[in-house]
């Protein structure tokens, strides 16, 4: 990381050895190791939240395209002739989700079931028996 080769480091041992009292010499290379293993995960979590910030934007842009492909996808059949189809817009076809990361391909599974959720066909079931069961 640093590119500190063997020679860099006997040179630092040697200074430290002799500014440094060899008794204190494990308390002052734990503590060395405490604040670089501090830096470390601060470095970490921040690289992390910039990881999550992107993408938390990837989804949401992804969700606006699917929204968009979906809505472009319908609009045909709204003009169909029929008047039950055109009440029920047919769903278009799905979007292929292999190509995509795993957090993308959830991303479109949500938006798809989003998109496809209707609850009208639970309330619309006992309407459409058309009059007396037997």
């Amino acid at each position: 990381m640093f590119d500190i080769g063997w020679s860099e480091l006997l040179l630092v041992a040697v200074l430290a050895i002799v500014f440094v009292a060899p008794k204190d010499l494990p308390r002052m290379m734990r503590t060395l190791g405490q604040l670089m293993a501090k830096a470390r995960s601060m470095a970490r979590e921040f690289q992390q939240g910039f990881e999550d910030l992107a993408r938390e934007a990837e989804l949401e842009e992804l969700r606006k395209e699917v929204a968009e492909l979906r809505a472009k996808g319908e609009a045909p059949a709204v003009t169909q002739s029929s008047p039950a189809s055109a009440a029920k817009p047919v769903p278009a076809a799905p979007l292929p989700v292999e190509d995509l990361p795993p957090e993308m391909a959830d991303a479109v599974r949500e938006a798809e079931a989003i998109q496809n959720f209707d609850p009208s066909p639970a309330a619309e079931s006992g309407d459409q028996g058309g009059g007396a069961k037997s």
